[in-house]
């Protein structure tokens, strides 16, 4: 299988731009007001020196910038201690998720007392109290200008809770106004410390801790309307190898199948864990949605038989003619909150999937209809669609074009909507035909485009981003 030259989607890009006007095809409605924000892996090598890894690279901001109809382009790469350490020592300088420079045990204590690998904030963008930040998963957010993307001090954002691994997805529960989050400390006996920061504010308020022996590995976690939900996937890892190995990060953590999935349901407002149930192993990184229906919470997930799924995304193998089944399967996976500890699953559409977005600021915690999702085709070698799913019929409606491959749908409600799919999505595509990219405005009720903006350059494979109105 040849890889379609996706592999460009893998290279570093040199160029920086500001407030560049793109050319459009169709028309961007008039509606769409403000700012497209995404980070991601934009550069792979230093010096002579490589990256290892697709979630390595050092982060790059893009601004898309939405008014009146047009759209004005900005890319920077992210000032973060990460990437002025490696540009002055001409070398990744920085252990991280797959790329571990530091060789001294006196190095890597130092490194997990200051509260994980490094702040390459290169997995999504958010915001924290008045802040727009980059995240990435360990809790160092970084803090930029929205309009510039000019790096900004964040030493007032780090939480006050211990801990060294988080994620790049909090939720934010409209109803509550906080933003969730999760917090790993390793130690003897290491910690999942659940917290919460209230809207306006950066303080971090503890909801539950959690113990144990062999903390997982989790990229994401879910939220219903009154419960958080840790999936502690059998992808585990004992501290001591942190401290007394030499090896990168997610290297240090092993598939144990065994010990099965375990489900902790927590209770937002009391802290109290209502349940730890258990289903057959699997490996994921993204939920999409959870929500309670009759006694029961259903929590919708990416989900993978295994994690062999990191192993492909190795940039050696990401660049190569082999194929990458770089996309799961769509799986609710259903707990009975008053009966059995089993829990059951199944399987919501056909598509292999990623980067799964719907109407969260809707329909976060809630009962929801409609899914949008990268996705890959039966004979592509990367992710090479882009995919509307209706829960309720089972429809599923693609977009796709030879050799473009695109990126996360960031759906975007039209002001006054009704419904769950009346809006836009937003995605950026690598043309490989032509060697560059360009940002696609679909329809998300009928998946039909309505305009796209041709960008100067390839944008690398990226991975999140948030609409930000105006």
């Amino acid at each position: 299988m040849v890889n379609n030259g996706s592999a460009l989607g893998f290279t570093t890009l040199g160029q920086e731009l500001t407030e560049v006007e793109l050319h459009q095809r169709g028309q961007v409605p008039e509606w769409l007001e403000g700012d497209l924000l995404r980070t991601g892996p934009a550069q792979f090598e230093v010096g002579k020196a490589s990256y290892q890894h697709w979630f390595d690279g050092l982060a790059m901001l893009y601004r898309f910038h939405f008014q009146q109809g047009r759209v004005v382009y900005s890319n920077r790469y992210l000032q973060s201690d990460a990437y002025l350490k490696a540009k002055a020592a001409g070398a990744p300088s920085s252990p991280e998720f797959a790329t571990n420079p530091l060789p001294t045990l006196l190095q890597r204590l130092r490194l997990v007392a200051r509260a994980g690998s490094g702040n390459n904030a290169n997995v999504n963008t958010s915001r924290i109290g008045t802040h727009t930040v980059a995240l990435t998963e360990t809790p160092q957010p970084v803090a930029f200008d929205p309009a510039s993307l000019a790096t900004l001090d964040s030493r007032t954002l780090l939480p006050s809770l211990p801990g060294q691994v988080t994620t790049a997805h909090p939720h934010f529960d409209a109803r509550r106004q906080c933003q969730y989050n999760y917090l790993l400390e390793f130690g003897r006996v290491s910690k999942y410390r659940l917290y919460r920061i209230d809207a306006g504010t950066t303080q971090a308020q503890l909801v539950a801790t959690l113990d144990t022996q062999r903390p997982a590995y989790m990229h994401s976690f879910g939220m219903s309307e009154r419960y958080l939900v840790l999936t502690e996937f059998p992808l585990v890892t004992n501290p001591l190898r942190f401290l007394l190995g030499n090896r990168p990060f997610i290297q240090n953590y092993r598939w144990e199948p065994e010990r099965g999935t375990l489900f902790h349901v927590i209770d937002k407002d009391t802290g109290q864990i209502m349940k730890t149930a258990r289903a057959e192993p699997f490996f994921a990184f993204h939920h999409v949605n959870a929500f309670e229906r009759d006694g029961k919470l259903c929590v919708d997930i990416i989900a993978f038989p295994d994690p062999s799924v990191i192993d492909e995304l190795y940039l050696e193998h990401l660049r190569s003619e082999a194929p990458t089944k770089a996309a799961g399967k769509l799986t609710r996976f259903t707990v009975d909150l008053d009966g059995d500890d089993a829990v059951v699953s199944q399987t919501l559409a056909d598509a292999a999937l990623e980067l799964p977005r719907f109407d969260y600021r809707r329909r976060a915690g809630q009962p929801y209809r409609y899914v949008y999702a990268a996705g890959t085709s039966p004979k592509a070698a990367f992710m090479d669609t882009l995919i509307r799913i209706d829960l309720e019929t089972g429809k599923e409606t693609a977009w796709h074009e030879a050799s473009c491959y695109p990126g996360e749908p960031v759906f975007v409600p039209r002001p006054e909507a009704q419904g769950e799919d009346d809006g836009v999505i937003l995605s950026v595509v690598l043309d490989a035909k032509v060697g560059r990219s360009f940002l696609i405005v679909l329809d998300a009720a009928n998946w039909s485009e309505q305009a796209r903006l041709e960008v100067p350059h390839p944008v690398p494979f990226g991975f999140h981003g948030n609409f930000f109105k105006g």
